[in-house]
């Protein structure tokens, strides 16, 4: 296959008009050139999208890559989304772009996206009409639960959330209203804390997405010193007539020295 060039198009008009070149929001351009960076990398990250060149056209507000060469699971993953509204086969990243702009797009008939290449039959439309999904779905459900983490990040410039690394290692995005952030008096940055989300939560895989903070829940665990004393006297007399503890354990567990 020759070279190809990609263009990325975005339509948008929730600002009050409409995204050109000349004139968009600095927040859409940012999440848009994001997007597709993340689009065209892909999972397996074959195109290099820090050296990759691009114009910027009018369609309404459309990034045009220079000649590819060589990305055939970018090329692959696009004749899919021309040829059916399933996600399932799609690259990773690709799905999850992909899956976005199709919320995006239907949460409000303002916005949509147009991607074109010289390959393409037609352009690949993604907009109100249109139902780019997987066939899990419906394996998605929303709730409300309480989520305990270490604070990374917290605030933002165009967006307020707040970065929670799990204790399995993960870090989930928490998007939060401003005024909750600005009226919270606690320093939470780099501590431990309980809060309360509502999520999107998939009932295979176990994941949360789409996470919105609820409420900080004071976490503030604690010993009682009185308490844990009386404890340890009661395990001491329950216990002092045994002569070896871990072999009286053993013994119980069916087990020897």
């Amino acid at each position: 296959m020759e070279a190809q060039r990609i263009t990325i198009a975005l339509i948008d008009h929730t600002a009050g008009f409409e995204a050109t070149p000349e004139r968009v929001r600095l927040g859409d351009l940012v999440d848009f050139s994001r997007d597709v960076a993340t689009f065209l990398r892909g999972e397996d990250k074959e195109v290099d999208t820090k050296t990759l060149e691009v114009a910027v056209h009018q369609g309404s507000f459309a990034l045009e890559t220079a000649p590819l060469m060589s990305a055939p699971n970018l090329f692959r993953d696009l004749r899919t989304l021309l040829g059916g509204e399933l996600l399932d086969t799609l690259n990773a990243k690709r799905r999850e772009i992909t899956e976005r702009w199709q919320k995006a797009a239907r949460q409000t008939k303002q916005v949509a996206y147009r991607i074109s290449a010289p390959f393409l039959d037609r352009p690949i439309e993604i907009n109100a009409e249109s139902d780019y999904h997987a066939d899990d779905a419906d394996q998605w459900v929303q709730v409300e639960r309480y989520i305990r983490g270490e604070i990374q990040d917290l605030g933002g410039v165009t967006k307020a959330n707040a970065h929670v690394k799990l204790p399995d290692g993960r870090t989930l995005n928490v998007t939060a209203e401003r005024d909750v952030l600005r009226d919270d008096t606690v320093n939470r940055l780099y501590k431990l804390a309980m809060l309360r989300i509502k999520a999107e939560y998939n009932v295979l895989t176990r994941e949360l997405r789409n996470a919105r903070l609820v409420e900080f829940v004071e976490y503030a665990p604690s010993v009682n010193d009185d308490e844990l004393a009386r404890l340890t006297r009661r395990g001491a007399t329950a216990w002092k007539d045994v002569p070896n503890a871990t072999t009286w354990v053993d013994e119980l567990r069916g087990g020897t020295h």
